[in-house]
């Protein structure tokens, strides 16, 4: 959905750089201690949307490639390793990081350097969809450096109270557009904004 028109946007046709998060209510991406154990919601919304299993991994499939910082890399090593899979499939994964980490499929690479030179210069020349999957420093960084055309915040029925901050502190203020708003019937809703090139 495009109601303010595309000279608004940052986003070209070549490419597109996503942000997405699940957040607590109040804006935070776990506790303080990196547990993200509030992330199962028992709520119910009786008129929200039911997410079709095929309409998921459709949308999916649309996405060429994977962004994320070190820490959301570690939490998804821990889901996986507890039996709930890699959440990313064979989608190319690249991982910011300065650390020897394990590295379990072929999918994934890691990368220690300027963020813009990465996205700008490498993923935005080679994939069209590409998904900033976490963590808060990391979605904070895109935000400062100009690099993401949109956010997608998945808001859970939670407050949590304190915790890591989905972008923390900005230097100056981001214009949004609302493109989009869908509420689901385990209570999460899903926010689509466009970043503005004001």
């Amino acid at each position: 959905m495009n109601a303010g028109g595309d000279r608004l946007f940052s986003m070209t046709s070549e490419s597109r750089v996503t942000i997405h998060m699940a957040a607590s209510l109040d804006g935070f991406i776990a506790r303080r201690d990196g547990a993200v154990d509030w992330l199962e919601t028992s709520d119910e919304f009786v008129d929200g949307e039911t997410l079709d299993p095929e309409y998921v991994k459709e949308f999916l499939s649309t996405i060429d490639c994977y962004v994320m910082g070190s820490k959301t890399y570690e939490t998804a090593l821990n889901f996986e390793a507890q039996g709930f899979g890699w959440a990313y499939g064979d989608t190319p994964t690249i991982i910011l990081t300065t650390r020897d980490l394990p590295k379990n499929r072929e999918s994934v690479g890691f990368y220690n350097g300027e963020l813009a030179t990465l996205i700008n210069e490498q993923l935005r020349l080679k994939y069209s969809n590409i998904w900033i999957a976490g963590g808060g420093e990391v979605a904070r960084e895109c935000m400062r450096l100009g690099l993401a055309d949109e956010i997608r915040y998945s808001v859970l029925p939670i407050l949590i109270g304190d915790g890591i901050p989905f972008f923390g502190a900005l230097e100056r203020d981001v214009p949004l557009h609302l493109a989009e708003v869908r509420a689901y019937k385990n209570g999460i809703v899903g926010l689509c904004y466009h970043v503005r090139n004001d």
